[in-house]
């Protein structure tokens, strides 16, 4: 496997989830070695704030990155999902706002037009995080964890205690491939409660939402026309953002995620924890002897 990068630059247009507001992104080629960095267009003397987990400084409701001169882009996680499956290692990502657009908040138009793009292999062999020994991170009863295996598994159960959420549908084992998550986990929407939508409204956030781009539920099932797109799309979206998350390692996992009712930070604790000591993994490339 080498690096890759896609064909020929693109743009794409949406509308930021919190603002409200239109966004331009243009997604453009990068040579090897320059991994996943996004540019603000709209900011004068801007700088790339890398996609890497050292630079999330906010996870409320979505994975945030900040560069060292406080530049901000926010909710990546599900474009990141993307570029993983598509298993691209170099790309500039400009924005014309700080957030990425929700578009219908799934993975799926984005997955399209990098598609669209075309992807380019490149010279340099691609990099691998390989695990080596478990890793486990907990906050209350919420737990994140690595184990060692040669591939990359997301093995991810939620807990909810509403009428939409059936007791069989909160897990969702994948293993992780571009056509296993292209069929299975990028049409999976982003879902929130009527009442805390009306409250971020409120507070002049999530003014972008929508039925239009993401399952909203009031206290007795869900409020869209056409219902959910699998019986148990909620966790496939969760297992969705963990992949954008964890592609903020810079490099593909080689490992088994397992989570019980994780989220942006405890997926973010659980990296930090991953690279706190040189003993838990180690850079490889396929031609390794990877065990």
């Amino acid at each position: 496997m080498q690096q890759r990068t896609i064909q020929q630059p693109i743009n794409l247009e949406g509308i930021g989830l919190h603002s409200g507001n239109p966004v331009h992104l243009r997604f453009s080629p990068a040579p090897i070695d320059y991994g996943i960095q996004f540019l603000r267009s709209d900011v004068a003397q801007a700088k790339p704030i890398p996609a890497i987990y050292h630079a999330v400084t906010d996870t409320m409701m979505s994975s945030n990155l900040t560069n060292e001169l406080g530049q901000r882009i926010g909710t990546v996680e599900h474009l990141m999902s993307a570029i993983a499956a598509l298993q691209i290692d170099n790309l500039q990502i400009e924005v014309s706002a700080p957030e990425i657009p929700i578009m219908d908040g799934s993975a799926i138009e984005f997955v399209q037009v990098l598609q669209q793009a075309g992807i380019a292999e490149q010279t340099s062999a691609k990099r691998y995080i390989q695990v080596l020994q478990p890793i486990e991170v907990r906050v209350e009863d919420k737990v994140a964890g690595f184990r060692p295996y040669n591939g990359f598994v997301l093995d991810f159960q939620i807990d909810f205690n509403h009428p939409a959420f059936n007791g069989s549908h909160q897990k969702f084992k994948l293993d992780f491939n571009e056509g296993n998550f292209i069929e299975h986990i990028a049409k999976a929407r982003t879902f929130g409660f009527l009442k805390d939508i009306e409250y971020l409204k409120s507070n002049n956030l999530g003014l972008g939402g929508s039925m239009q781009n993401a399952i909203v539920l009031d206290d007795s099932g869900v409020l869209n026309p056409e219902g959910l797109r699998f019986d148990d799309e909620f966790v496939r979206h969760k297992v969705l953002d963990a992949i954008g998350d964890l592609y903020l390692a810079g490099h593909q996992i080689l490992g088994e995620f397992y989570a019980y009712k994780s989220g942006h930070a405890l997926n973010n604790k659980l990296l930090q924890a991953l690279f706190s000591d040189e003993n838990n993994y180690k850079v490889v490339t396929k031609n390794d002897n990877v065990n």
